[in-house]
């Protein structure tokens, strides 16, 4: 799509195009909007910026209406142009002022390359679908974590340890930074256009979602368990090769309580005394390689295989039986 400039090819197909000197030029103003205003553009666009986050979105498949060089961003043209270069890119290439992309960019020091980016629509179906190379979903809930840097982070985690969708929801105490906000798209490392994230979905009403399909639902916790409730699992006390939510709540107040008390079992990490808690992100990558261990470990069907080694219990950390 192009509309701002009624461009219908990729420029560089074509004749060299002038340089964008305007900041008043319209295709300017909507990467103004979707960067320094970190807000999607009328037609759902996001931006992004700087040139690894700008092969990420090429290398995504998400649709691109967009890309932006400034004078002397033309050299990362060379490292991007097996994507942007082929005839049948439906996306204009577009060129400005090394000054007018500084007054459009959300970095400090920017690289002077940029591009509207639409990400990808995820459906409930899409988000608790698992690849074959899978043995089974492994999803992540944010609900409630304020801190675009923090989602980012932990989508990225996700990501790199096995991870086949995320959700994004408001907690009932705060709403979950927009995962493709500048901020969080940067600390995500572009994770954020591969994953499938449904963004924006009822908490309630997901929970039952995942409640109809048989995923089970593990809430990171920082409550003590009352009289009569089972103990806080540790990471390897569950079993992440069976369909798995991990919910992930606000970074001061965590999970509410009534959710983590729906939830099937609930989970915190072993430290050592004198130690609360750890932040948002940091936690999830402890849970995730955890999950990614055991799921690493997992036998194909048919072959038999020695059980993986259990790592050590810390002395404190109590004992129970793993979720199923």
């Amino acid at each position: 799509m192009a509309s701002p400039g009624k461009t219908a090819r990729n420029a560089s197909s074509t004749s060299e195009p002038a340089v964008l000197t305007s900041r008043d030029n319209r295709w300017l103003k909507e990467f103004r909007v979707a960067l320094r205003g970190g807000l999607p553009t009328e037609t759902g666009f996001v931006g992004v910026e700087g040139v690894r986050l700008v092969e990420e979105a090429l290398r995504s498949g998400c649709r691109i209406q967009a890309v932006l060089f400034s004078e002397s961003g033309e050299r990362h043209h060379e490292r991007l142009s097996s994507f942007i270069d082929r005839p049948e890119m439906a996306f204009p290439v577009l060129r400005t002022t090394d000054r007018l992309f500084e007054g459009i960019a959300d970095t400090e020091h920017p690289q002077g390359v940029a591009a509207l980016v639409h990400p990808r629509e995820t459906s409930l179906d899409d988000f608790i679908r698992a690849p074959i190379t899978a043995c089974a979903p492994l999803l992540v809930v944010l609900a409630g974590v304020q801190d675009p840097g923090n989602v980012g982070t932990i989508l990225r985690t996700a990501a790199a340890f096995g991870a086949t969708g995320a959700a994004t929801a408001a907690s009932g105490i705060s709403g979950t930074a927009n995962p493709f906000s500048p901020k969080a798209l940067r600390a995500s490392a572009g994770a954020a256009l591969h994953l499938p994230i449904l963004a924006g979905m009822s908490l309630s009403i997901l929970l039952a979602q995942l409640k109809v399909v048989g995923v089970r639902t593990l809430a990171s916790s920082v409550h003590e368990p009352r009289d009569g409730e089972q103990p806080l699992l540790a990471p390897w006390e569950v079993d992440w090769c069976q369909p798995v939510a991990l919910l992930v709540g606000n970074e001061g107040a965590g999970l509410p309580e009534e959710v983590e008390r729906s939830a099937d079992a609930r989970i915190r990490i072993p430290m050592a005394s004198g130690i609360e808690s750890l932040n948002a992100a940091a936690a999830a990558a402890v849970v995730f390689y955890e999950a990614a261990r055991q799921r690493n470990s997992a036998p194909a069907p048919g072959i038999q295989s020695s059980a993986p080694s259990q790592p050590p219990k810390p002395p404190d950390a109590a004992r129970t039986s793993k979720i199923t």
